[in-house]
């Protein structure tokens, strides 16, 4: 019989050395990502229960050069399905491949579908029934260039569910991953001999690695404790055959096993998964597990060394670490690897290192040497397993910057050039670089003990991998350049903001904290929100309104946490109005006002701002209004654009301002042309104060916004 063993991608040459090992007498063939085998029916249940790397095991019915779909149906037909399953018996068809003239795969499985149902209805038998979830029998068809093969899937659902895991932690490995990890790694084969070995994941998850190195080492068979199989129902099965194989696989199985096992999560949660895993694989009681963040966890033994530096037995830390797939947790992610390499080197001389990852950039913190790397797919993400040798030599390394000191030069000339101008500002919030050097294209604002680094597009010159790499090199250098901690380092990614997006929050770590502006103070969040809470390009428009409110009624629209509101009641407005569509801002407004201890005239009012002021009856004596460029927010009446709909906003804005009223409007749209005719046509006096609202911190980016002084001169 012929049959397909699938895996992952990059671990072809794994599977056929394992297959080579349980089968040592069979007719093997290594093909990308699969191996071929011909051979028994037994040696295809051995592979299902034994094998610790397959997905798949695939028992080929037919095959055949398929030009068109009347071939497919034609090929489909040419096996005799009523001897292969019975017309009770659900089915699906699964179909991988496409060619210049099968383009849709769900077209394929639907000829084969056909070809399958009309063999019985040929055989006088009822239409067996297809079953799109649980099916009893599934059909896989390749096609590869013209030739499509059909085969029974033997193993139901893939191979790598060993059926311990009730739960799993975030970005689990999967198992056969896991397994290849330990293959990689040097000690899959060591760990079923008697030799001692001590392993440690110190960032253990869901426990995978951990339980499959114990069931290694235990020569449990990954498959013993699958309760279905996908041959179940198929005829071709022959149960006693595969009960033989199951028997004699128990009776190898050994309880008493010489090494040493340990598990540890920062997360108390995620540990827990860990141990009810371990629990559910009968493994717990070879676990020894701790709670501590990696980066500070003590070695569990001490080996002896041998002349290189490298322990005499095999002691190895094994892990899956985050990989940084949320570019906002990478600033934490790059500091924890930095301290972990610098720990390892200092706690751990003589072990050997294995880990996975889909972020070598990241691995780089480690300053460590890689001795071999490996690429192979987990899931749907692009990862390496790299090994390293903790020896004398590479505990002794460390790095070279690789002459980026460019970033940091620049980030102490920038501190060094703002120092006086900060003195007389009287704020702990500043813009302290902004893409002054091309390769390192971003914005870096200080608020009070954090950093704020906002990543621009890159240019469409510069390859995707070196613009994540010179990112990753800011996050690192900026400790060091300006003394803040990689835990108080948060990355934004700007984009388009839509609808309701806009107000929600990215994350909920409520890291608030309060920062100075004047005689002003104000709640910042660094993480859970795409803006921190107050804009320091308008730092000097709010001093100048502020200084024209003294006993006027105030309107601050679009007034998003309130801090020109705060300022302009601090100058002694006599009403101050605050209007903005999101109740999220509105309630930080209004936490700014107490944090201030401002009592008085003071309203706050949630809406489409564009409707309120069309629908105002009061009048106001000074006006903020700046607008986004573009908002299709459901909570507005159609959509805005500050272009198109600048002159109408003023318009309302004039119907509501008292004579010889005082509008200051600001957008920050680059191109923005205002119209200056239309504005005078309404009474207004335009002047363009954008150069005086223009902080010295925000001097390399006057485009940053603009802003007018409008005078209703009726």
């Amino acid at each position: 019989m012929r049959f397909i063993v699938t895996t992952s991608s990059g671990l072809d040459q794994l599977l056929m050395d394992e297959c080579r090992q349980l089968l040592p007498d069979a007719q093997l063939k290594l093909a990308p990502g699969r191996v071929l085998l011909e051979g028994s029916l037994a040696d295809a249940y051995l592979i299902c229960l034994r094998s610790r790397l397959a997905n798949r095991v695939l028992a080929v019915l037919t095959s055949g050069m398929v030009k068109n779909q009347d071939d497919l149906y034609q090929l489909t037909q040419t096996v005799q399905w009523p001897e292969q399953f019975a017309s009770s018996t659900t089915f699906m068809v699964q179909f991988n491949g496409t060619n210049r003239w099968l383009k849709n795969t769900q077209f394929g499985a639907l000829k084969i579908k056909d070809g399958i149902v009309d063999s019985f209805v040929e055989a006088g038998l009822r239409r067996p029934d297809v079953a799109k979830q649980h099916p009893q029998i599934v059909i896989h068809a390749r096609l590869h260039k013209d030739e499509v093969t059909l085969c029974i899937d033997l193993s139901g659902r893939s191979l790598h569910q060993r059926d311990y895991r009730i739960a799993t932690g975030e970005a689990p490995v999967k198992e056969h991953i896991a397994a290849a990890m330990l293959h990689r790694a040097g000690i899959a084969e060591a760990l079923s001999k008697d030799t001692p070995i001590v392993l440690s994941d110190p960032m253990c998850g869901s426990g995978t690695l951990m339980i499959e190195a114990i069931n290694m080492a235990r020569r449990i068979a990954p498959g013993l404790a699958r309760s279905k199989w996908g041959f179940d129902a198929w005829y071709g099965h022959q149960p006693s055959v595969f009960d033989d194989i199951k028997q004699a696989l128990i009776a190898n199985q050994r309880d008493d096993i010489p090494h040493q096992f340990f598990a540890n999560d920062v997360d108390s949660n995620t540990l827990r998964i860990a141990k009810n895993n371990a629990d559910n694989a009968n493994v717990i009681r070879y676990l020894r597990f701790s709670q501590q963040d990696a980066s500070t966890l003590k070695a569990p033994v001490f080996p002896e060394l041998d002349e290189t530096g490298m322990a005499t037995t095999p002691h190895l830390i094994i892990a899956n670490p985050p990989y940084g797939e949320r570019l906002g947790e990478l600033p934490q992610l790059l500091g924890l690897f930095q301290r972990w390499g610098a720990h390892l080197k200092q706690e751990y001389p003589g072990w050997q290192v294995s880990l996975l990852s889909s972020n070598r950039d990241i691995l780089r913190q480690l300053r460590l040497r890689a001795k071999k790397s490996y690429k192979v797919m987990n899931g749907k993400l692009e990862c390496e397993i790299v090994n390293y040798a903790l020896d004398t030599n590479n505990c002794a390394h460390q790095a070279q910057r690789d002459g980026q000191d460019a970033f940091a030069n620049r980030i102490a000339k920038n501190l060094k050039k703002l120092k006086p101008w900060l003195k007389r500002t009287q704020t702990d919030c500043y813009r302290m670089y902004d893409a002054d050097l091309p390769e390192y294209n971003c914005a870096i604002d200080r608020y009070g003990d954090w950093l704020i680094v906002q990543e621009y597009a890159a240019p469409k010159d510069i390859p995707e991998a070196k613009a994540k790499a010179r990112l990753h090199d800011i996050i690192m250098q900026l400790p060091i350049a300006t003394g803040v901690v990689p835990d108080k380092i948060a990355l934004k990614v700007r984009e388009q903001q839509k609808g309701k997006s806009q107000y929600e929050r990215i994350k909920t770590q409520n890291n608030r904290f309060i920062v100075h502006e004047y005689d002003a103070m104000f709640y910042i969040n660094p993480t859970d929100y795409l803006d921190v809470g107050l804009f320091l390009d308008h730092r000097s428009t709010r001093q100048l309104f502020k200084a024209e409110v003294k006993g006027k009624r105030v309107l601050n629209l679009f007034c998003y946490t309130g801090s020109v509101s705060v300022h302009a009641a601090k100058g002694g407005a006599q009403t101050v109005m605050s209007v903005d569509m999101s109740n999220t801002y509105l309630q930080w407004a209004k936490d700014n006002f107490r944090l201030n201890r401002l009592q008085g005239g003071y309203g706050f009012t949630q809406g489409d701002c564009v409707a309120w002021l069309k629908d105002n009856t009061q009048q106001y004596d000074v006006m903020f209004i700046d607008p986004p460029s573009f908002s299709n927010s459901k909570r507005m009446e159609g959509t805005w654009d500050v272009q198109r709909d600048h002159v109408s906003l003023l318009s309302s804005a004039a119907e509501s301002l008292s004579p010889g009223g005082v509008v200051y409007f600001s957008n920050n749209l680059r191109g923005f042309k205002i119209d200056q005719n239309a504005l005078e046509q309404l009474g207004f006096q335009v002047a363009n104060i954008s150069q005086k609202t223009l902080p010295q911190d925000f001097a390399r980016n006057p485009k940053i916004h603009q802003c007018w002084r409008l005078v209703y001169a009726v």
